[in-house]
């Protein structure tokens, strides 16, 4: 499938599917093993062309498993969500359990992940409000086995439904995006921006409002952690946008006779040449 918006706006990469399964293609590219990872990497690769996936034993990081739907990894995390509530916050050090786990790991882990594992991110005030924020988050155990990042012009939509269509952009085709979003819904909040690392803006915000009668648009990444990530693949300047799959289709028809053919979104492209 041929986006119409991707080509209004001169998308350099191309927006990326992503699909629930059961099978994953023979040339998807993985995590290997139980390697690190971030799942944006994986987006990224799939926005280059790169078909990629994640399952259920394979999702990168424990934060990356609950963003993208694999129920609450949290639990999983190096001393329980505890050791992540700390760890997202105030960070480790202190805590007799904490301290030791942090010395186990230090023959496989890098000294930077220590040190953050000890002093913690920074990212919420104490352990109490990362707790908050967790039981906000609109966690979900998927019913599939993978979750796949498709290029959108490898999607045939006779044969299969995304759940959602992800768009990397520069801020000035990403605000383009966000008024296509808003041209013809109800309201003036047809775009959310939360609070949310960037595998859950692209995954498990994604799929609530993907299931909502009122869909709409996540921005992202406003994860510091995920924006550094990013920089390497798309440069200093990127911007997410998870789109559900029914508001992309209306979106798709909405392109013919909006402003992404009037003057002032043509004026404001040529800048960018």
């Amino acid at each position: 499938m041929e986006s119409r918006i991707a080509e209004a706006v001169k998308l350099p990469h191309q927006p990326v599917a992503i699909l629930w399964g059961d099978n994953k293609p023979e040339s998807a590219r993985m995590f290997k093993g139980k390697a690190w990872g971030c799942t944006l990497w994986l987006l990224a690769a799939a926005a280059k062309g790169r078909l990629a996936a994640c399952s259920r034993n394979n999702f990168g990081c424990f934060g990356g498993g609950t963003g993208i739907g694999f129920g609450d990894q949290y639990r999983n995390f190096p001393g329980g969500a505890d050791g992540f509530c700390r760890f997202l916050s105030t960070g480790n050090a202190g805590d007799p359990q904490g301290e030791a786990i942090a010395e186990g790991m230090k023959p496989f882990a890098p000294a930077e992940f220590i040190d953050e594992y000890l002093q913690g991110e920074g990212y919420l005030k104490s352990p109490k409000d990362v707790g908050a924020f967790i039981e906000e988050i609109p966690i979900l155990d998927i019913e599939a086995e993978y979750v796949l990042f498709k290029p959108l012009s490898e999607v045939d939509p006779h044969c299969e439904e995304p759940v959602s269509v992800v768009f990397f952009s520069d801020p000035d085709r990403f605000a383009a995006l966000g008024v296509l979003a808003n041209y013809s819904f109800p309201g003036n909040d047809n775009v959310i921006f939360p609070f949310a690392a960037g595998c859950q803006a692209i995954g498990i915000y994604s799929y609530r409002e993907a299931a909502s009668s009122r869909p709409r648009a996540v921005a992202g990444p406003m994860d510091l952690s995920a924006r550094l990530y990013l920089r390497g693949q798309f440069g200093e300047d990127v911007m997410s946008l998870s789109i559900p799959w029914s508001m992309f289709l209306t979106m798709e028809d909405n392109v013919a006779g909006s402003f992404l053919e009037r003057h002032t979104w043509h004026q404001l492209l040529k800048t960018k040449s």
